[in-house]
């Protein structure tokens, strides 16, 4: 069988629909200078593929049948199976339409949306795949004809799954190393863990199914293939908490260097799962950067989302720790909390401001499908666009401030933070006003030079298309 995964490439802004919220995916649009700047950046340097896409792939593969994976191309196959997003829904329906048009193929969606929202995609499609994607992947590779609504339950080993088949991918994926534009490299998502062990209620990544973990040995396991295949790997390891539990992220890091494995890594976790000891350990085996939430300063805010407050003194002493030792860092903020008001958030933004991670990433209070946070707020939902649920725009009826004063406050976040001189001297490493200028000239030539690749690659593969038509 002809079998086609499809991680469509999202339009109109950064968009990323890897594991970030829970699947459902963002989309960065700049909307004043600052980040118009930002969202050029991270378009050229940060491109991160789908991991549940190349654990479909493996599957597939490993099962015998010929494998494509496509990022925009509409290629012939017997089935294919297409990440969904809510960000970017409109242009995968598109995509799943002509596939059925043109090659008469079966096209099934699979992701968040798929999952928790299948009415927004069962009228394009032959089948929607409700779950975690793996266990209906398996019986469609064994044969079974998928029709409507597929259930598609939770693994409960993830160890007994194959490493993502990273070979059917292109080679061209790219991620800013330490998310700098002077160093890229080759990116691959590691999961070593999926779900989250904690509870807040406005965050989708447990909504699917329940937290479960590999062990140590398995997921250096996979590290040491991608070691073997490729050289100089940078991972990411998606996993919303890789730290929470110590031993076994101990046991990766001590995995790694028992095994003298030249891998760069980043992880994503709370900062009071992280203290100097086990910052050193991980530092040796390869860390690279470290990114965690914040989300907001004030701690009756958190506790009623929900969320455990980390001491600002403990934040301050891992993040300056972090930096001391080369360490990126950043660090999430979250504005438009329902008891938020201009105060709290100039206060949250102060904050950033005064931990000074290396970057900072502020978003909107977004109420996502399936969260106990879109249930509770669901009557004060304005937004019917659902590809206006990116994470960056107002979608509901905030009590003490307008949409305006939302997306006035998030501009104001970024440049406050980034357009200060000590951004440039964590960052950039900036000294003198002549280093200034020699930065803002290399980030220009870097970012034309990229430009230009791109639109080499597009041309070498529109060409053929044009000389048959």
């Amino acid at each position: 069988m002809r079998v086609v995964i499809a991680d469509i490439k999202g339009r109109g802004g950064f968009v990323n629909k890897d594991t970030v919220v829970g699947g459902y995916g963002s989309r960065f649009r700049g909307f004043s200078w600052t980040t118009r700047w930002i969202e050029r950046v991270r378009r050229l340097y940060q491109n991160v593929p789908s991991i549940h896409a190349a654990y479909l792939a493996a599957i597939f593969a490993n099962a015998g049948h010929d494998v494509r994976v496509t990022r925009e191309e509409v290629v012939d196959a017997d089935i294919a199976l297409i990440l969904s997003s809510l960000v970017d829904y409109r242009h995968e329906i598109e995509w799943a339409e002509e596939a059925k048009r043109r090659y008469g193929m079966r096209v099934g969606f699979f992701g968040a949306p798929a999952t928790h929202m299948p009415e927004l995609l069962e009228n394009h499609a032959d089948f929607i795949i409700k779950g975690e994607p793996e266990q209906a992947a398996m019986r469609i590779a064994s044969g079974e004809v998928p029709k409507g609504i597929v259930a598609s339950p939770a693994i409960d080993d993830l160890e007994s799954l194959p490493f993502p088949a990273w070979d059917l991918f292109h080679h061209g994926t790219r991620h800013a190393v330490g998310r700098s534009f002077r160093t890229s490299h080759r990116v691959f998502p590691v999961l070593s863990s999926r779900s989250c062990p904690e509870f807040c209620t406005y965050c989708p990544h447990r909504i699917t199914a329940p937290y479960r973990a590999r062990s140590a040995e398995n997921v250096v396991a996979e590290i040491e293939e991608i070691c073997a295949r490729h050289a100089q790997p940078y991972v990411i390891f998606r996993d919303p908490l890789f730290s929470e539990e110590r031993e076994r992220s101990t046991g990766i890091a001590e995995g790694i260097l028992r095994k003298n494995l030249k891998v760069r890594f980043e992880c994503e976790t709370r900062l009071d799962d992280l203290d100097k000891d086990l910052l050193d350990l991980l530092h040796r085996a390869g860390l690279n950067a470290v990114t965690f939430g914040v989300e907001s300063v004030d701690p009756a805010t958190l506790k009623r989302v929900g969320r455990r407050p980390i001491p600002p003194e403990h934040q301050r002493e891992i993040v300056s720790y972090c930096r001391d030792k080369g360490i990126d860092t950043e660090g999430f903020f979250v504005i438009g909390f329902l008891t938020d008001t201009v105060e709290t958030i100039r206060a949250t933004i102060d904050y950033a401001i005064d931990l000074s991670p290396t970057f900072a990433l502020f978003k909107m209070l977004t109420p996502f499908p399936g969260t106990p946070l879109f249930k509770h707020m669901k009557s004060l939902i304005t937004e019917v666009n659902w590809e206006k649920f990116d994470g960056y725009t107002p979608t509901f009826q905030h009590p003490n401030l307008t949409h305006e004063d939302l997306i006035h406050l998030l501009g104001l976040a970024y440049t406050r933070f980034y357009v200060r001189p000590s951004f440039g001297l964590n960052y950039l490493g900036i000294k003198t006003p002549i280093e200034t200028l020699d930065a803002l000239k290399h980030l220009e030539a870097y970012t034309k030079r990229r430009q230009v690749e791109e639109d080499l690659a597009f041309f070498k593969a529109q060409a053929p298309k044009a000389i048959d038509q």
